[in-house]
């Protein structure tokens, strides 16, 4: 059953760009400081700060159910963020669902490119995982931007056949507003400076060829407009695989333990309405199954903790709890 979010008019808030680029991109955890330019400091400072939470813990308090799915799950990250070199960017969740039965892989893809480029990297990863290994075929778990990569791979990559099921976590399937904002009030010259940078950076983290400004662009409303219709013509159902959506919701600008998702939070409601952080809850539903995660407090589920971004229990919610149940449904749908 798909959840329908009522439409939210609100007026837009003139912006300063660098201001709102300082807020946004450190929203995405990236911890950049465009004033003194000095990011190898603080993107250690960040990643310790996000690893002080042993990710190695008892989990005799879960509901512990087989995760022994038919097929190997493929992980697939989000934007401005890469695997699993420093920090697991699925915190405890791997892990655990390891533990269970579960065989995980990963991406491995760039942390910023278009859809298509990172939709053929996607696709050349699982034909390597399905050919080294004989599993025939994956499920998909993507989170937020990787879930429009693997989507368009599935479907104009020719990889349909090696594709069991495609769940997309906080996926932006209609776009951000907020994104448009960026793009098109971006002035040149701080676009250049930043693409550099950011270059820089994720070229010394592994990154082949990092393109910044294409990843932001890739979550516009326009460029999703474009992907959706790209493959439209491609009948998922039809190929025989399941596709499911989840999502979440922020309710004060206090919810994350995250504090630039707090800042990010109140931008994006001006843009996108509700919203997990960084996603607009419109803009998650897709699929033959449309999941909304809620939890029984007044704070909210935020766009990180869907990947257990801190590596911290949230009251009401246990995103470990949370995943070892989607993968579960997963086994017992023959997957």
């Amino acid at each position: 059953m798909r959840l329908t979010v009522d439409s939210v008019i609100l007026g837009k808030t003139s912006y300063n760009w660098e201001s709102f680029s300082d807020r946004y991109f450190g929203a995405l955890g990236m911890g950049l400081s465009f004033s003194n330019g000095n990011v190898r400091r603080e993107l250690a400072a960040e990643e310790q700060c996000l690893s002080n939470v042993p990710i190695m813990e008892d989990i005799s308090g879960l509901n512990m159910l087989d995760c022994d799915t038919r097929y190997p799950l493929l992980l697939v990250h989000g934007i401005f963020f890469r695997d699993y070199e420093h920090r697991n960017y699925w915190g405890r969740i791997p892990e655990v669902l390891e533990k269970l039965g579960a065989k995980v892989y990963y991406g491995c893809h760039q942390s910023a490119s278009s859809v298509e480029d990172s939709a053929r990297e996607l696709a050349d990863r699982i034909r390597t995982i399905v050919e080294e290994t004989g599993c025939e075929k994956l499920n998909i778990v993507a989170h937020s931007k990787g879930g429009l990569d693997a989507k368009y791979a599935v479907a104009m990559e020719g990889i349909e056949d090696m594709v069991a099921s495609v769940t997309t976590i906080s996926t932006p399937h209609e776009g951000c507003e907020y994104a448009d904002y960026l793009i098109s009030q971006a002035p040149e010259r701080l676009s250049r400076k930043l693409n550099h940078l950011y270059y820089a950076v994720f070229k010394m983290l592994g990154d082949d060829n990092p393109d910044f400004v294409a990843g932001v662009s890739s979550i516009t409303v326009e460029n999703c407009k474009i992907i959706n219709e790209k493959i439209c013509d491609f009948d998922f159902q039809e190929h025989g695989i399941y596709t499911q959506s989840v999502g979440s919701q922020m309710k004060t600008p206090k919810s994350s333990v995250f504090i630039p998702l707090n800042a990010s939070y109140k931008i994006v409601r001006d843009f996108d309405g509700p919203n997990d952080g960084l996603v607009g809850t419109e803009s998650f539903s897709w699929g033959d199954r449309y999941i909304f995660v809620e939890n029984s407090n007044n704070i909210g589920i935020t766009h990180g903790d869907m990947i257990d971004l801190t590596r911290q229990n949230i009251d009401g919610f246990d995103v470990r709890q949370f995943y070892v149940n989607l993968v579960n449904d997963m086994k017992n749908r023959g997957m």
